[in-house]
């Protein structure tokens, strides 16, 4: 038993010097007086957790000006006071520079009151936004826009006539400099929706099936994809908005568009130019204004924009915009992809091969087929590609 005392007293002991606590007494004393008074039997203790502040906080009138040797004596282990400071925002030292590093001295973001609610960092404030908010309820929002689309397809079906195969197509729709800037942009984009959506989402979905080692492996490579992908749409981005931007106009045909829906919901289509209002909100408030704000906060992200310190509120900040930027982005893309597959027939064809039939053009773009004929836009009037024609048989000799 006088072993075992001993003992105790040499890791209490230990434990205060490395600290950094001042003592005034000796080890075995402060050994004694523990063992003589069990967690169990001293009032109010609920827990062990030295870290916990110790009953003395308020009963004790002078615990406010007890130095830190004086609490090491009563409670050993308590670092209540210094993160207390830590959390007023009191900053240490840092072998980093300031100029990389501005924040490198603080521990943890400074504890701010929100109204309503309890003290809290601005990080775990951070983290709360991220977690209750902007996941659940952007995973709604795509899962409404899946099941509304599926629903529309299963009631409604594609839109338009399906064509006869080999039907001539005379008339270009799309060059090919606009199919390789629409498709590069699309592969981007669909590269930086399915890893942002794995690193979004992952740990619910990917961790229980996976497991921690290949779903972490397979997080990290899809965010480097992310990172590296992520200046590809940028780019392509712009070319996209500076080449369609002109087709993209509002016009009076728009509103009549608007009003019937598109036709959506009745067996004919709405006369429109190159691009119905639909196609049009599409480019404004899909791809031009929400890729502007995910492509600006990505670069704060990527710590790419020149002369920006890049604090931790700052990037908290730049990051809930990206997210939600993203999914917004996401959502309405889901709708434009599904237009363009299987909700229409022949729109895949067009982006595609570039080039649809005229019985097509009449259907879904009359005004736009109406200004070809009149000879206003002849540059998109030209023939397709020759097609490879099948090899003639010999014919048999009698």
């Amino acid at each position: 038993m006088r072993c075992m005392t001993l003992f105790g007293a040499a890791l209490l002991a230990l434990a205060a010097s490395g600290t950094g606590w001042a003592q005034s007494a000796p080890a075995p004393a402060v050994a004694a007086s523990a063992a003589a008074a069990p967690a169990a039997a001293m009032p109010g203790i609920k827990s062990a957790n030295v870290f916990e502040l110790a009953p003395d906080a308020a009963t004790d009138p002078n615990y406010a000006n007890q130095t830190n040797g004086e609490r090491a004596r009563v409670q050993p282990g308590n670092n209540a006071p210094m993160w207390r400071a830590v959390g007023s925002g009191v900053t240490g030292s840092s072998s980093l520079p300031k100029s990389e590093a501005p924040e490198a001295g603080t521990l943890i973001q400074p504890m701010v009151q929100y109204p309503g609610s309890r003290f809290t960092s601005a990080g775990e404030a951070w983290r709360q936004v991220r977690n209750h908010w902007l996941l659940p309820y952007g995973a709604a929002l795509l899962g409404i826009v899946v099941l509304a689309l599926g629903i529309f397809f299963f009631v409604k079906g594609p839109l338009g006539h399906r064509e006869p195969e080999g039907v001539a197509r005379p008339i270009e729709r799309f060059t090919p400099f606009e199919r390789a800037a629409h498709w590069i942009n699309a592969t981007a984009f669909v590269l930086l929706a399915v890893s942002g959506l794995t690193m979004a989402f992952g740990k619910y979905f990917l961790l229980p099936v996976l497991g921690l080692h290949l779903s972490g492996w397979l997080t990290y490579a899809l965010k480097t994809v992310h990172n590296f992908v992520g200046p590809l749409f940028a780019v392509s981005l712009l070319v996209i908005i500076l080449t369609f931007v002109k087709d993209n106009i509002a016009n009076w045909s728009d509103f009549n568009w608007l009003i019937k829906l598109g036709g959506m919901f009745s067996n004919e289509q709405v006369p429109s130019h190159r691009f119905n209002a639909g196609e049009k909100g599409i480019f404004w408030w899909a791809v031009t204004f929400p890729g502007i704000v995910v492509v600006g906060s990505g670069l704060v992200l990527d710590h790419l924009i020149p002369g920006m310190q890049y604090l931790r509120g700052d990037m908290q900040i730049a990051h809930m915009i990206h997210l939600a930027a993203g999914l917004i982005m996401m959502a309405l893309i889901l709708g434009h992809i599904y237009m363009g597959t299987v909700g229409m027939h022949g729109a895949f064809n067009a982006m595609k091969t570039g080039y649809v039939s005229e019985q097509w053009a009449n259907e879904h773009h009359q005004l736009w087929y109406q200004d070809i004929v009149a000879g206003k836009i002849p540059a998109q009037r030209s023939n397709p590609p020759a097609e490879p024609q099948p090899p003639r048989v010999p014919a048999a000799s009698t």
